[in-house]
């Protein structure tokens, strides 16, 4: 399928860059944090055998442009932006962080979301992990402004992901994409917006979702650790149309990893 180059102008005026791809019913990625649309294109090419595909870059990043003060509202526009374009409904497919974004847009745009699929939200809710540190979105925010970038990239990989130190300095020696996470570090705060009240490991507040009337599928990587999954149980059981499924040897990386695992959930859930 040939892909073509867009961009929408949401509320605000930012600049919305993305690229559309296939044909069918519109599916819509929802990038998950220091993500663009780059981490999405084997998914988007699969799934353009089904679909008409929406690849875009999230607010400042890629070729979008950005407009401050942030607010999720304002990346809720974006999304609707988007549908908008697209002849006025669609399904949304979100991953990590921006599973939780995907919600949000559900949530409040209802009669526009079609049916949504989520990958791995990163709620915390019990003690199957400690809790984010009340002060890491600061943390996070004085080191960007300080243009610390590397050193938000990695306290966000270590703090916030949970994962050790030594793993982190090799991901930044060895990972090619890792100057490009650098440049979008920013984005970092807005992504950890997303995610507030998610992160304490108490329950998950259940008025936030409570409009979304979409069929929902919550799914998790069978090699993923247990907040993972705890986090998707308690999610289908606040939402009134939702359903969790396990994928067997997958784990979080597999949107990027295993595109055609990922695809054919979609597909199938979708029956596109």
């Amino acid at each position: 399928m040939d892909t073509v180059q867009k961009s929408v102008t949401s509320k605000d005026g930012t600049t919305i860059a993305f690229e559309e791809l296939g044909v069918g019913p519109v599916i819509i990625l929802v990038d998950a944090a220091l993500a663009d649309r780059s981490g999405s294109a084997k998914l988007a090419k699969l799934l353009s055998e089904k679909f008409t595909v929406i690849n875009y870059d999230r607010r400042g990043r890629g070729k979008s442009t950005d407009t401050q003060p942030y607010a999720i509202e304002r990346e809720i526009e974006d999304i609707e932006a988007l549908i908008d374009a697209a002849g006025g409904s669609a399904y949304l497919f979100g991953s990590s962080s921006g599973s939780v974004l995907a919600l949000d847009a559900a949530n409040k745009l209802v009669s526009k979301v079609r049916g949504l699929i989520t990958y791995e939200p990163p709620f915390i809710i019990d003690g199957s992990r400690s809790p984010m540190p009340d002060e890491f979105a600061n943390q996070v925010t004085k080191l960007v402004a300080a243009d610390r970038r590397s050193d938000a990239v990695k306290l966000f990989f270590n703090k916030g992901m949970g994962i050790p130190a030594v793993f982190v300095t090799l991901m930044r020696l060895f990972m090619r994409d890792w100057s490009k996470m650098v440049e979008i570090a920013h984005t970092i705060p807005y992504d950890l917006a997303v995610l507030a009240g998610t992160q304490s490991g108490k329950s998950l507040p259940v008025k936030r979702w409570a409009s979304i009337t979409a069929p929902t599928l919550v799914l998790t990587g069978g090699k993923s650790e247990a907040f993972f999954h705890n986090g998707a149980h308690a999610l289908v059981d606040i939402l009134p149309n939702a359903q969790h499924r396990i994928l067997k040897d997958q784990h979080h990386g597999s949107v990027v990893m295993a595109p055609k695992v990922i695809a054919s959930e979609l597909v199938e859930f979708f029956k596109a």
